[in-house]
């Protein structure tokens, strides 16, 4: 079993204050595999000092954000040298498919820190401007110490998706890794020990909830930057309001894939696939509802079910497999839960709907495909978070638009269709953060990411995402 001492606290290893520990269990062999130190309070408060001093004293706010793009490029590239360990170590903690954990998860880590570098290279952080009584200048200002309080299912992604924009604006920041998936924050804090940051401007202290909300609740934090679900979301933008503390919140989703009459299921569904099971169905941005003309109702349906029904369950270091095991025990109670009240609502099982058989052991769920599914039951207004997917017939485009934005969610999409330039119209009718249009991603990695609704407040990835670290000062005279 691999066992871990101590913490990365203001760019050094330390001894964690406490002796709590957190054990890793494999979603495999549901097997304890690693055991890590806990975060506690006395920990925290080492690193929001930490924090607080390279922010209030350190060098790190005063350098060029060209400076601090040298050091995001720096650790993208010193990622790029482990990147087979990562993947390794996501699909070990958390389950992901291999290919996925190399291309999905550390690939796309690797590609967002380029893309941040590249906007350190072009920012402007003052700009003269002509002034109502004489000259002013705009500036724009490290927001000041920022905790990042990062999710299971994409860990190494979502850290740097934080960690980047940090960087560049000049922000210290003190990442919360998930209890679930703490193995590939060590790893990167060996990283970032390698590129030499001054002192405190990351520290990574794994733990549960409750630290996560001191770490919320500290008053020597001043941004919160949360990615999880939109129950806890609720509850960090609540305590943020109350201490009018600056949160981006990137939370839950219940994205719609609209299917046109003139669609080519031959080229559309090898697409549209790898985006509504993505990652175990264990992804914000899955394509979960999927929406089809009655026309076509019956055709699609056979095709989804024989897609969905070919997907290889199994071990997720296996090259072959295209799904693994949902994170924990709980995951898949809840997953197998939904797939209970979808039977009880009425909607028809085409595809899976239990556990695969010759696997007694891990967290596996087969891919589930329900059809005769009505916009108003529970797993199509739900995040069921898991490999289920529901097909909901629609009358016209004006319905499948309906449908589509009848959701408490709004943070992806997408439109499949023979007619691009239709198929681009309709995408701006749906209210959501991001859709693709027969595309094989919904997002792009140098683009602004977010959601409407209840999918969160704010955007990360691109400029946008670094001027959530950034605070605006105007001087006049």
């Amino acid at each position: 079993m691999e066992i871990h001492n101590q913490l990365w606290i203001g760019g050094q290893w330390v001894s964690p204050a406490s002796t709590r520990t957190i054990d890793v269990i494999s979603p495999v062999t549901e097997q304890v595999i690693a055991r890590v130190p806990e975060a506690g309070e006395e920990d925290i408060e080492r690193a929001v000092q930490a924090a607080r001093h390279a922010m209030d004293q350190g060098p790190w706010p005063r350098l060029s954000a060209r400076e601090r793009g040298q050091k995001v490029r720096a650790l993208s590239e010193a990622i790029a040298t482990r990147m087979q360990d990562f993947a390794d170590i996501i699909t070990r903690e958390m389950g992901a498919p291999a290919s996925f954990s190399l291309m999905g998860q550390v690939g796309a880590a690797i590609m967002v820190l380029d893309g941040f570098a590249e906007i350190a290279d072009r920012i402007e952080l003052e700009e003269a401007r002509p002034g109502l009584l004489g000259p002013t200048l705009v500036r724009r200002l490290p927001v000041g110490v920022a905790a990042g309080i990062i999710p299971w299912n994409v860990p190494l992604f979502i850290s740097v998706m934080k960690l980047g924009a940090a960087m560049v604006a000049g922000a210290p920041m003190i990442l919360k890794p998930a209890p679930e998936t703490p193995l590939d924050a060590i790893l990167l804090a060996e990283v970032l020990e390698a590129i030499e940051l001054p002192p405190g401007v990351v520290s990574i202290l794994p733990a549960g909830r409750e630290s996560g909300e001191l770490l919320v609740r500290h008053g020597g934090v001043d941004k919160v930057s949360f990615t999880g679900s939109t129950a806890a979301g609720r509850r960090i933008g609540a305590i943020c309001g109350e201490l009018l503390k600056r949160c981006t919140l990137e939370l839950g989703g219940k994205s719609a894939a609209i299917l046109l009459e003139d669609v080519d299921l031959s080229a559309a569904l090898p697409l549209l696939m790898p985006n509504a099971i993505m990652n175990n169905g264990q992804a914000c941005l899955s394509q979960t509802r999927l929406l089809a003309p009655r026309k076509r109702y019956a055709e699609i349906v056979n095709a989804l079910a024989e897609q969905v029904g070919g997907l290889k369950v199994g071990d997720p270091s296996d090259a072959a497999t295209m799904v693994g095991p949902l994170v924990a025990e709980r995951q898949r109670e809840r997953v197998l839960g939904y797939i209970g009240i979808g039977r009880d609502e009425g909607a028809r099982v085409v595809v899976g709907g239990g556990r695969p058989a010759g696997l007694p052991r891990g967290w596996f769920v087969e891919p589930t495909l329900f059809a005769d599914v009505d916009n108003k039951m529970r797993i199509a207004r739900e995040e069921v978070f898991g490999p289920v997917l529901v097909v909901i017939p629609y009358d016209n485009e004006v319905d499948a638009v309906r449908i589509a934005n009848d959701s408490d969610y709004g943070l992806s999409g997408s439109v499949w269709t023979a007619d691009r330039e239709h198929g681009l119209d309709l995408a701006r009718r749906v209210r959501t953060g991001t859709l693709g249009v027969n595309a094989l991603a919904t997002m792009d990695l140098k683009q602004p990411f977010g959601g409407f609704k209840a999918s969160g407040i704010g955007r990360e990835c691109g400029p946008e995402g670094v001027e959530a670290f950034l605070e605006v000062q105007t001087i006049v005279g």
